[in-house]
């Protein structure tokens, strides 16, 4: 009986300390998430503006129409 008692106390502290170390890990990672953020939306704003300018340069206008060519037939010759 004692041992099963022992054992429980230890299966107690091994679940607590799981826990508490989750909840230790996560806070001390809150700010590094946050900052990791912060870059991916920083970058994807770079991404967004480099791309906008890419879409201006390459934008062309109407191509210039083609002149009539201004030739007569040959008469055939019969």
């Amino acid at each position: 009986m004692e041992t099963l008692q022992i054992l429980g106390w230890i299966y107690i502290g091994i679940g607590l300390g799981c826990i508490g170390g989750v909840m230790a890990l996560s806070l001390f990672q809150a700010s590094r998430v946050a900052d990791l953020k912060a870059t991916i939306n920083d970058l994807e704003e770079e991404k967004r503006v480099l791309k906008a300018q890419l879409t201006k340069s390459y934008k062309r206008g109407k191509p210039q129409p083609r002149k009539k060519r201004t030739w007569k037939r040959k008469p055939s010759k019969k």
